[in-house]
């Protein structure tokens, strides 16, 4: 079978579409030729796949071949067994005939003979001639074709379809295709089932001696080649992925040795694209086939299908691991193959995938995550094509024009050598190019970094290439070690491996070994090592036999040509790295596009690329690299004049690490930033410096400020810089962790701070913020016009300390602001009453509730009715407690003292209303006494025993409006209004204690005490008013005198004195009499401690004996003997007043006399009343008070009526009826005095009822 390889191989290439043959019975393929082939290709055909799932082919190409075409008639059985893809796939009978009798005789027998073939697929065609006009003619063809589908249909399927000449109907070609298709799809899978049933027979003899691949080959790509006709590409592919499955498991097998290939002229492009590029019975060996030709051919007919499905994508994959995989089969046989071939084919191969597949359009890229996978595979392909081509570059002497970058220095090192069995040799006529090779060796100066940096540079080289040369020689011997020492440098660094030597260098050493033999110029040019340059001579011309590429050849053949190409594969693998998801390839690829351009003086665009790469190294923290780059940068701004940028560089320079540069050259980078920011430059530069100035907190407990407080913070800067630096202005953000809403604070220090080299305590002044915590935010400042901030915190303590400033730990914070609180409070000394009218020692109680009151400053505003006298001073001391108090009490002379900080009391002034409060009182509790003076012009008047006093608060009330003003800048203001109660030292009530028939009354005075302390009564007289005298016409003193009369505090005394109506002034008018009242004089004195409340105000001190005034208004009205008008009370129709009842208050009012028999009487029409209830007691529904129609005539009557309801239960006092407008002395009321009436609970509710 493997015979046939060459045939096979032409019929496949001839063969790209479905046969279907026609067998043309009645001479009608002329007349219907160009109808059939009008219908392919064919729409829409439904076909079978491997699996026997129906697959929808959109253009189903085929071929109509008559079965008298030498093609169908020249085929051997053998070969139609082998072949069998292309025999046909249908076969269409066209037959044509208007008569029965010829139908059945001719034509029925004819047409069995060619139908019995049972493998093969047929229908017939029967074509009508006969004219639409033509009847008869049409009558028999009908009864013609009737017959034929009798005879040659079946219930199963119809084989039968007319096609009429004259006028075709359009269901004759929907049932065309339809038979067509059916055809095919039945003839294709017939034969699916034969080749997999024979390669399912190949397939169990795989172990056997007799087992040969390449029948399995010709078998299995006859499958795939049939499907790949029917365009079902998936199971084409299918079958050529089984296909090198299978022959990877052939050739892994051990067993004979097998020619892996790759010898022949040309092998070094790779035909990964290119199936027919050798021909399979070229590559045939023994059983099997050529690894190398084999593999590329198996690959060449994936990507071909591949194209045909759409799919870049997988081909680029595909491609992608095929390269790297046969690149290491390439490793493993690299010593019998020419020298770098490996290098050159995946050179080869990568461009081939790239020129291949960039040209496609976009349709099979719909996903954006399959347009970024297809852009990284590219720049995969374009990364590893540039490292190879970098290799050869490096072997034929370029090495020293190469950037050593860190990105070259990781792919070039860790890349072997080649590695041939015997290092190629010099040519003979190669002196010249030595030469050459050994001046542009020397020529070649390594560029010194900006700023006179010296870094070891980065190796290019896994080894020594000289030494690995010398060592694949197969002439050199043992020899001196010095031989290759003196040809190379030790550390790999300088010119990677690249040596300078003189001609008399090269003559001492190459003269230093002793050679031995008959033949001494011979064994010299045998076994003299080779140098570097000989090494670059001879691989170029190893190279120039193995590369049969132009384009690379051109590539290699000058620096210029190698760096046009160096830069196109570079800035192609950047540009896919860009557009895909790994852009950080792109960008460092972009580092060594920047160097070429750096190299030929296009600074613009190599400062545009280092600013990637700088930024891509400084974001993922790679500093070693960008140390590197970094400088780069910083010299072409500085050659741009780029002043802020070349300041951005230095500054950042500074920021990396401190053991990436030595000392000195840090501080050359800090003199160009000092330089560059206080020269002249248009615009300030704002730079972050977050890694070169880092700040934190001082360790211990956050600054703790109140409300409204400034302070002065202090923060830990820590200077990267390695000398002392000024800043002119320095400013630091706080923010608030409990309210963000706030935004952030800035705290600025106008001063310049020098920062010395390492860590620094800067103190700033904080103004009042807010309540919160707060936690370092921005540091910013100034140097020139250098405007730095800094994010960062230092860490500077150990990660035990809580001082240790990390990213995964919260930030601690700085200050704390306490809520608003009262920071101080100010109450009154004494909570009792002081005299009315008399000078009196108000006490201030001053408490700092932690907080110091250093420098503050108390401002007093007294109300009205009230003032301070200035001219005495303000005694202060320390406050006491109560117990201490009591304690001292009795002694009024004694000034409280504190028992763990004894202090003297002093005397303060008040100066325009405020009081500078001393030193020593800021954190402890003061009192302050100063003498106020509270006026009341009315005089006191006394009340009757019946009624029960009612003294009105209000009207001895007064206000002093106190403003502490404290804090360090008096920031603070405390503000509050005090109360302060006074009062008259006692008051009087009066009733008359009997009453003499001899007219003689006996009025009883009681005097009670409304201050807490002791009242002495020296003296009390009486001035009564007219009407009334003393009896025995005294002069106004008591009945029995017991004074001095001593009153303790809340006690009551009674005074008795015996008074008569004066019968001589009743004649008198009645209104003089009436409007006069009674005085009552009291010489009193008291004796109090002003810590308690009331006291003596004689001469400020207290203990005093001086005697003190007080008088007494009383009014005494004379008995009703000839009243005007009687009120009485009308008694309730009910006992039973309840709580929550509304009742009729009824009172009767009746006029006693004639208005004209009383010209006095002030009696009228009318009479004003108002009703006076406790509205504790009483809720009075309607108006308290107004006018009652009331006859001046004698007798007359008149009811007022108030509807009113109780609130509460129990004998209370009820609502009393008054007569404003007349004098109590015409009134004549019942009862006269006041009465009790009986309330009694509200009834029960059922609704509040709770059952048992």
């Amino acid at each position: 079978m493997a015979n046939y390889l060459a045939q096979f191989q032409a019929i496949k290439n001839t063969s790209d579409r479905l046969v279907v043959a026609v067998e043309d019975v009645s001479d009608l393929w002329p007349s219907v030729k160009e109808g059939l082939e009008r219908r392919l290709p064919l729409k829409k055909a439904s076909l079978n796949n491997k699996t026997r799932n129906p697959v929808y082919v959109e253009n189903l190409q085929a071929e109509f071949i008559l079965t008298t075409d030498s093609r169908l008639r020249s085929r051997f059985p053998q070969e139609q067994y082998l072949f069998w893809f292309r025999e046909p796939y249908a076969t269409i009978v066209l037959v044509s005939c208007e008569d029965l009798d010829e139908f059945k005789t001719i034509l029925k027998p004819r047409l069995k003979l060619i139908v019995q073939n049972e493998e093969r697929e047929w229908f017939i065609v029967f074509v009508s001639k006969a004219h639409p006009n033509n009847d008869q003619a049409t009558k028999n063809a009908k009864k013609v074709y009737a017959r034929l589908e009798v005879d040659f249909n079946t219930k199963k399927r119809e084989r039968c379809c007319k096609l009429d000449l004259n006028g075709v109907d359009a269901s004759f070609w929907e049932d065309f295709d339809f038979k067509i298709v059916e055809s095919i799809r039945n003839t294709l899978d017939r034969r699916v089932q034969f080749y997999e049933e024979e390669i399912r027979k190949m397939s169990e003899q795989r172990l056997m001696p007799v087992w040969n691949f390449c029948n399995f080959f010709i078998l299995k790509e006859s499958l795939a080649f049939m499907f790949e006709m029917a365009h079902l590409h998936e199971d084409s592919l299918r079958e050529y992925d089984e296909l090198e499955l299978c022959y990877i498991e052939t050739v892994s097998t051990p067993g004979k040795q097998r020619d892996f290939g790759g010898l022949e002229h040309g092998d070094d492009q790779a035909a990964l694209l290119k199936p027919a590029f050798k021909p399979l019975s070229q590559i045939v060996q023994d059983d099997s086939f050529r690894e190398f030709e084999f593999r590329q051919y198996l690959f060449a007919c994936q990507a071909k299908l591949l194209f045909r499905l759409g799919r870049p994508l997988e081909i680029v994959m595909r491609g992608y691991s095929f390269i790297i995989s046969f690149s290491k089969t390439l490793a493993l046989h690299e010593n019998t193959l020419p020298f770098c071939l490996r290098e050159v084919w995946v050179i080869s191969g990568c461009i081939a995938i790239i020129n291949s597949t960039s040209s496609i359009s976009d349709d099979g890229l719909a996903a954006p995550d399959n347009e970024k996978e297809f852009y990284r595979l590219h720049g995969d392909l374009y990364s590893l094509c540039r490292i190879k081509f970098m290799r050869l570059a490096y072997l034929i002497g370029y090495g020293v024009e190469i950037e050593k970058s860190p990105v070259n220095s990781a792919s070039l090192s860790m890349l072997p050598w080649p590695k041939p069995s015997i290092w190629p040799a010099v040519p003979e006529d190669a002196s010249a190019k030595v030469l050459a090779k050994e001046k542009m060796i020397l020529q070649a100066d390594p560029r010194m970094k900006h700023f006179n940096i010296q870094r070891k540079q980065l190796p290019l080289e896994p080894s020594s290439l000289l030494r690995e040369a010398n060592r694949r020689r197969a002439s050199l011997s043992v020899g001196n070690l010095s031989e290759l020492i003196d040809y190379r440098q030790i550390d790999g660094s300088g010119t990677d491996g690249h040596q300078r030597f003189s001609p008399s260098t090269t003559q001492a050493n190459s003269m230093s070994r002793t050679y031995s033999g008959p033949n001494l110029e011979s064994s010299l040019s045998l076994d003299r090592p080779m140098r570097i340059s000989e090494v670059h001579v001879a691989a170029e011309h190893a190279l120039e036999n193995t590369i049969t590429d132009p384009d690379l050849l051109k590539s290699l053949s000058s620096l210029e040509e190698f760096e046009q190409k160096y830069m196109e594969l570079t800035k192609g693998a950047a540009d896919n790295y860009h557009h895909s998801w790994w852009k950080r390839h792109g960008v460092a690829l972009d580092g060594e596009i920047a160097a070429l351009c750096f190299k030929h003086g296009n600074y613009d665009l190599a400062a545009k690329s280092y600013e990637k790469v700088c930024a891509l190294y400084a974001g993922e923290g790679w500093q070693d690299l960008l140390a590197e780059v970094l400088p780069n940068l910083a010299e072409c701004q500085k050659i741009l004049n780029d002043q802020a940028g070349y300041l951005s560089s230095c500054v950042r320079l500074l920021s990396l690490e401190d053991g990436l540069f030595l000392a000195k050259e840090r501080q050359a980078f800090q003199s160009e930033v000092v330089r560059l920011a206080h020269s002249e430059m248009k615009h300030p530069v704002p730079l972050d410096v977050s890694w070169l100035i880092t700040f934190s907190g001082n360790p211990g407990p956050p600054l703790q400020l109140c409300d409204g407080d400034p302070g002065t913070l202090s923060v830990t800067v820590w200077s990267g810089f390695p000398d002392d630096i000024t800043l002119e202005s320095l400013s630091l953000t706080l923010t608030n962790t409990l309210n963000t809403d706030e935004g952030v604070k800035t705290i600025k220090s106008s001063d310049a701070h020098i920062l010395k080299p390492g860590r620094n305590v800067i103190k700033l002044d904080v103004p009042p913020q807010k309540p919160g915590s707060y936690v370092l935010g921005v540091l910013t400042g100034q140097i020139g016009n250098l405007r730095f901030r800094s994010h960062n915190f230092s860490k500077g303590g150990p990660q035990d300390n809580d001082d240790f400033m990390s990213y995964e730990k919260p930030t601690r914070p700085v200050l704390k602001v306490l809520k608003p609180r009262t920071l101080v409070d100010i109450s009154a000394a004494v909570s009792s009453a002081l005299l009315m009218n008399e000078l009196q020692w108000l006490g201030l109680i001053v408490k700092p509730i932690n907080y110091s009151l250093k420098g503050a400053l108390l401002s007093i505003d007294t109300g009205p009715g009230l003032m301070i006298d200035v001219s005495h001073a303000i005694d202060i001391n320390e406050y006491a407690n109560t117990m201490e108090d009591k304690v001292h009490a009795h002694d009024s002379s004694t000034i409280t003292e504190n028992n763990t900080h004894p202090l003297e009391p002093k005397q303060l002034y008040i100066e325009n209303g405020k009081i500078a409060l001393p030193d020593w009182a800021s954190d402890t509790t003061t009192t302050l006494w100063f003498p106020v003076h509270a006026i009341d012009d009315r005089m006191a008047r006394a009340a009757s025993a019946d009624s029960p006093h009612r003294q009105n608060i209000v009207d001895g009330m007064r206000t002093i409006a106190l403003k502490l003003e404290f804090g360090a800048f008096r920031n603070q203001i405390f503000e509050r209004t005090i109360a302060v109660h006074f009062t008259d030292p006692f008051y009087v009530t009066t009733r008359v204690a009997n009453k003499c028939n001899d007219g003689t009354l006996l009025l009883q005075v009681t005097i009670h005490s409304q201050v807490k302390a002791i009242l002495c009564l020296y003296d009390a007289w009486l001035d009564l008013q007219a009407g009334f005298v003393h009896v025995r016409k005294e002069n106004g003193r008591p009945v029995s005198s017991f004074f001095p009369l001593v009153i303790s505090p809340s006690s009551t005394a009674g005074i008795l004195f015996s008074i008569c109506i004066d019968n001589m002034a009743i004649g008198a008018d009645q209104n003089e009499v009436l409007q006069a009242e009674s005085i009552l004089n009291v010489m009193y004195g008291i004796s109090g401690v002003r810590s308690n409340g009331a006291h003596s105000p004689t001469s400020l001190k207290l203990g005093s004996s001086d005697k003190l005034f007080f008088k007494v208004a009383i009014a005494l009205q004379r008995p009703i003997l000839d009243p005007c008008v009687a009120v009485g009370f009308v008694p309730f129709s009910s006992n039973c007043l309840r709580v929550g009842q509304l009742i009729n208050m009824k009172w009767r009012v009746e006029r006693l006399k004639d208005l004209e028999a009383s010209p006095s009487s002030s009696c009228k029409d009318e009479v004003l009343y108002e009703v006076d209830a406790n509205p504790e007691i009483w809720m009075i529904a309607g108006r308290t008070m107004g006018y009652a129609l009331l006859s001046n005539a004698r007798g007359s009557r008149t009811e007022i009526t108030v509807t009113c309801m109780p609130l509460v239960s129990g004998h209370v006092r009820p609502p009393q009826l008054g007569l404003p407008g007349m004098d109590d002395a015409n009134i004549s009321c019942n009862p006269p005095g006041p009465h009790l009436v009986c309330v009694l609970p509200p009834t029960l509710s059922s609704s509040y009822c709770i059952p048992a």
